[in-house]
Order: structure tokens, then C-alpha cells, then sequence
């Protein structure tokens, strides 16, 4: 669905892009609001026990090569994707019935996952209650200007944004960084305990690391954590990045933004092959998750087989999920994202109707 820069899409708005939610959503995602405990513990095992006997297997192949290790630690990090929607649910409550289950199952996956749960479960609520709304963009989210944001913006902010918004960082440097230092650093508009969680967090990896480094050596123990925990930091930030960032993803003013339709036309359903479904939790039904992020990821799959609202969602294949990479800037008059090479005609347009 490209549209000319000349001509705003007019058959084609977000309105007839996908059809509405019935007037009874809420009725229908209720009927998969229902943890299992049976479903939920055998998540758990076969997720962690799996990365724990990896860890295993790794310790054994070093005495051989570290070309063996180095294989091992990759799928390693499948498993901690996989461990990263554990804890994701864990901080929605949807995971077991219980909150004190889900917060202490949060706290420890969150351990895994170098993620402080409370701060991650407080942010992430955020996200869910902004996404796609233009006026509360910044929190959980990409950065992401309008058009005439960008026009509007010193250089320095530009060039910020250019470096920000590359591929090469966005998906190399900034995932790391972001789970192993910016996790480390309690939120200012965080409450104290919150906070106090933070540093507990980054104790309880540390006491980890420790005692993986005594069993394993530092150097050993630093090449398979590292490569784990990049494996798991890139894909999800791009699992996180396609499913709110493709071409006709829905972003609105506040005052029409509209919660369900955030959900369904500006979250994606990000279509993966089995495999990749089971690694990453079920988390490519992301319209459904962003419509009621208290359907466990178990029952994604189940809501969305049964219901015909979301069996009308168009698919975000993985093919076509690369041509976000090059979607930089969110345009308004288009209501679509945008590359760079918009900014030529906008400029122009703006240069005309200058007195």
C-alpha cells in the first residue's frame, strides 16, 4: 500500500485498513484471560531446564574447543527469548494465577534476562497504555519523529536521531547497551522501592556472574554469557521494532486515539515459522497481546485460531518485515512511515509556501 507523496491515501485510511473491534471485544479476549497452571509450569521447564543443561553441555565442551562452546551459547540465547516472555507475562500477571508467583518468577527470569522486573513491569504498562498515540510517544518505544518534527530539529538532534535510528546501531550496540547498562540504572520517576529493586537486580546478576565465573573462569563464563545475552538482546529488540514499526502501523493524536485500534492495527501480527513461534513465545500475535496483555502467550495462538477478528489481520510476514528497516520518520499527511527521502519534497513544500 504505497502511496504517492502527491496524493495523501484517501481509499486506504486507517479507518478501512483493518475493520473495527466489535462492540464486545472485551468479552471475546476475556475467554483467554485464564492462566494454566499445567501450561505454565511446562513452559518453565521446557525453557529453563533446557538453557540450564546448556550450560551444562558448555561447561564440558570447553575442555575440547571453544568453536564447540560458541554454537551452544547461540541456542543458549533462543532459550533466554524464550525466557524473556516468561517474564514478560510475568510482569502482565498473566503467566500464573497468582501476582506473588508471577513477581517472584519475574524476578528470577528477570535475573536470566538482566531485566529489574518491577521498573521493567512498570515502564512496559506505560507502553501498553501509549502505544500508538503521537502525543505520549517516549516511553518504551523507538524513537520516532514526524516528519515535521524532524524538519523543525537542530542539527545536532538530527544527527542524534540519524545514529539512533541506523540499523547497525539500532540492532548491534544500542541491544546490548541496553540490557547491560541502562537496566542497571534506576529510573528517576521511579518510586523507591521500585528503585531499591533496580539495584537489587543488578546484585543478584552480579552474585550470578560470580558464581558462573568460579565454575566456568571468567574468560570462559564472559564468551558465553555475552554471546547468550546478544543473541536474546537483538532479536528482541527487533521482534519489539517490526511490531510497531511497519508501514501502515496506526499512530494518532490524543484526541482520537483510540485503544483498540491501537492495538490491532498499530501492534502487528508478525507471522514466523514454527520454530521461530515456539523461541519467541507466541509473541508474533502482538495485536492480540496489545489488545489484552493478560492473555498468557500460551493462549495466543488459541485466540487467534478462534476468533475472526483477529484471523483478519493481515500478516506481517518475516520478507516483508525488512522493509522496515528502512522506515525512518512518521509522516502525517500520508499517515504511514516514511524514509528520508521524503524530507526533499516536504522541504519544498515548506520553501513554497513561505511568503
Amino acid at each position: 500500500m504505497n502511496a504517492s507523496p502527491a496524493q495523501p491515501r484517501q481509499e486506504k485510511t486507517k479507518d478501512t485498513a483493518v475493520p473495527d473491534p466489535p462492540v464486545g471485544w472485551k468479552e471475546v479476549v476475556r475467554r483467554y484471560q485464564r492462566p494454566s497452571r499445567h501450561r505454565a509450569i511446562r513452559q518453565i521447564a521446557n525453557t529453563l531446564i533446557p538453557y540450564a543443561l546448556l550450560w551444562v553441555l558448555m561447561y564440558f565442551s570447553l575442555s575440547i574447543s571453544y568453536w564447540l562452546v560458541v554454537p551452544q551459547a547461540l541456542l543458549a540465547g533462543a532459550f533466554l527469548i524464550r525466557t524473556f516472555v516468561i517474564f514478560h507475562d510475568c510482569t502482565h500477571g498473566s503467566f500464573f494465577k497468582s501476582k506473588r508467583a508471577n513477581e517472584l518468577l519475574g524476578f528470577v527470569t528477570g535475573l536470566l534476562v538482566f531485566t529489574p522486573f518491577h521498573q521493567w513491569r512498570w515502564e512496559h504498562a506505560l507502553h501498553h497504555s501509549s502505544a500508538g498515540d503521537l502525543d505520549r510517544r517516549g516511553m518504551g518505544d523507538v524513537w520516532t519523529l514526524t516528519v515535521d518534527e524532524y524538519l523543525a530539529s537542530s542539527r545536532w538532534r538530527r544527527f542524534c536521531y540519524r545514529l539512533t535510528r541506523n540499523p547497525l546501531v539500532l540492532f548491534t550496540v544500542a541491544p546490548l547497551f541496553h540490557f547491560l547498562v541502562i537496566h542497571r540504572i534506576p529510573s528517576k520517576d521511579a518510586d523507591r522501592r521500585t528503585k531499591r529493586m533496580v539495584h537489587a537486580t543488578t546484585l543478584g546478576v552480579l552474585l550470578l556472574a560470580v558464581a558462573l565465573s568460579s565454575v566456568f573462569g571468567l574468560k570462559a563464563y564472559l564468551v558465553i554469557q555475552l554471546t547468550a545475552i546478544a543473541v536474546a538482546s537483538i532479536a528482541g529488540v527487533w521482534l519489539f521494532y517490526v511490531q510497531h514499526q511497519y508501514e501502515d502501523v496506526y499512530w494518532e493524536r490524543r484526541p482520537d486515539w483510540d485503544f483498540a485500534k491501537a492495538a490491532l492495527e498499530g501492534s502487528s501480527f508478525y507471522k514466523l515459522p514454527k520454530i521461530l513461534q515456539w523461541f519467541s513465545g507466541n509473541i508474533g500475535f502482538h495485536h492480540i497481546h496489545h489488545l489484552s496483555p493478560r492473555i498468557p502467550n500460551y493462549e495466543l495462538e488459541r485466540a487467534h485460531e478462534s476468533e475472526a477478528m483477529f484471523r483478519e489481520i493481515e500478516p506481517l510476514t518475516m520478507r516483508k518485515s525488512l522493509k522496515s528497516l528502512r522506515f525512518r520518520l512518521w509522516d502525517e499527511d500520508q499517515r504511514k512511515l516514511t524514509g528520508y527521502e521524503v524530507l526533499k519534497e516536504a522541504r519544498r513544500a515548506k520553501a513554497a509556501e513561505s511568503p
